[in-house]
């Protein structure tokens, strides 16, 4: 039964994608409504074979909503019919994302990366800023995923050193480097959806995000220092251990330089590609980027000459990627009838009035200080970043706000790195303790909360300085 509801919901999520782009470009309102007919039949084909735990969070959303609905008095079947197309820009995004990957695959480039840089990284505070970068740099490809892949190399580099200390300097520095690309790494779907929702211009939010990400960064540095101090273990000293061992070992060759050039070259031209586009084209980041991504991995392949690989991936992917990520999507289907129904209902006014009651009710408090802990509790009850800001960047996106968009896409975004660095039930944080075998209150919280406060304190006074000398 689960394997025929496996490939039941593969064909409706792969049919629902194909119409999404057929009705993005010809509007039709009957399309719309076969396009959300498909995204119920899939919502509910994912039932068929989600555990209860995961199908909970999904269920608890789109319970809410029929309530709303209900003591709304506004149409359940209208919104069914909306309700289910809200979704359908990110749900392709997100099916396609994965596609990049792919082309990692086909050569070492991340370990050319890093045996390329490693005369660089041959102190704690150069070692723990390059593991910063280099998981924002594989998380525009990969994601969260780059948490466990970076791990394991920086691990395997490591494996001498053992002990908690090692383990918070390799934990917080994947996690919070993770964290960080939600303010500008523009494969992120929450970025780009934020963005696109509320109308934020892309040069300017990407500009501003990794502003405050690179500052971040530099933060948390600073924070590393003090973190070694508090265990008494000189870092330097076991990572040039480390270096004087296996140096014979990591000596670059012609071919790891090739590696490096063609990472650099392909980070480039994606990355290009989209702000090319969106530059001359428009319409939707949505529907730009899974353009872009299609193109970008069917063009290095054939270049490649092995455009027999993209079949093989494609055909793996089919069967056992698009079912793994039935959870994610149901979440993503339930979110979107919510934001339905609140926009249908205004709800929406309602809870951003009582955002600024709260703001105004408190001396010298506004807006943006309170809008990042909407994303951080609502995270601490399970729901994930992605979704808050969906959910969020949904709500805002039918109210008049007196706040450029783009500070309002900071604002969300700086809520999604603190969440994702303190919330112990959120997908970053779960994998990180599966990979290093530490609590996930340990790899959160208790490793992250005095950054998260300095975090959000550096990110206030950029926010607040720009409303007060700008606006």
């Amino acid at each position: 039964m689960d394997k025929f509801a496996k490939r039941g919901y593969t064909l409706f999520i792969s049919v629902y994608v194909m119409m999404h782009f057929f009705f993005s470009f010809s509007q039709s309102e009957t399309l719309m409504t076969s396009l959300s007919l498909v995204g119920l039949a899939a919502f509910l084909m994912g039932y068929f074979f989600l555990p209860i735990k995961q199908a909970s969070i999904s269920l608890l959303l789109f319970g809410i909503a029929v309530m709303i609905h209900l003591s709304s008095g506004t149409s359940l079947i209208e919104s069914a019919i909306s309700g289910f197309t809200v979704m359908s820009g990110l749900i392709a995004l997100l099916l396609i994302v994965p596609a990049i990957s792919w082309v990692l695959e086909e050569k070492p480039y991340i370990e050319s990366v890093i045996h390329f840089a490693q005369s660089l990284l041959n102190t704690s505070r150069k070692f723990y800023f390059g593991m910063l970068m280099i998981t924002q740099i594989i998380s525009y490809f990969l994601l969260f995923g780059a948490i466990p892949m970076v791990y394991g190399m920086v691990n395997g580099f490591l494996s001498g050193q053992q002990g908690e200390a090692w383990e918070n300097y390799k934990g917080t520095a994947l996690l919070r480097g993770f964290a960080l690309t939600t303010m500008w790494v523009v494969s992120i779907p929450s970025f780009i959806f934020a963005v696109d929702a509320l109308g934020a211009s892309l040069g300017l939010s990407i500009l501003q995000g990794f502003f405050i990400s690179f500052a971040g960064v530099l933060l948390a540095v600073l924070f590393s220092y003090f973190q070694e101090r508090h265990y008494g273990v000189d870092l330097t000293e076991g990572i040039q251990e480390q270096l004087a061992k296996i140096g014979g070992d990591l000596k670059q060759d012609a071919k790891g330089n090739r590696n490096v050039t063609e990472f650099i070259l392909l980070f480039v031209t994606l990355f290009g590609s989209i702000f090319l586009l969106n530059a001359i084209w428009d319409v939707s980041l949505l529907l730009i980027i899974p353009i872009v991504i299609i193109a970008w991995v069917i063009l290095y392949f054939i270049l490649s000459r092995k455009t027999g690989r993209i079949i093989e991936h494609g055909k793996y992917y089919v069967k056992t990627g698009i079912p793994n990520k039935a959870q994610q999507f149901s979440i993503l289907f339930a979110a979107g009838f919510l934001i339905d129904s609140v926009n249908q209902s205004g709800y929406g006014d309602f809870i951003v009035d009582g955002l600024f009651y709260v703001s105004d009710a408190v001396p010298f408090l506004n807006f943006l200080w309170i809008l990042p802990f909407v994303v951080i509790i609502l995270g601490f009850i399970g729901l994930g970043p992605l979704t808050v800001i969906v959910l969020v960047s949904g709500i805002l996106q039918g109210v008049e706000v007196p706040y450029p968009p783009e500070l309002i896409v900071l604002g969300i975004t700086s809520g999604s790195v603190i969440s994702i660095m303190l919330s112990p039930l959120v997908l970053p944080t779960i994998v990180l303790s599966a990979v290093n075998r530490l609590s996930i209150v340990k790899n959160s919280i208790m490793f992250n909360y005095k950054y998260a406060i300095a975090f959000y304190g550096m990110t206030q006074v950029y926010l607040q300085s720009v409303v007060l000398f700008f606006l």
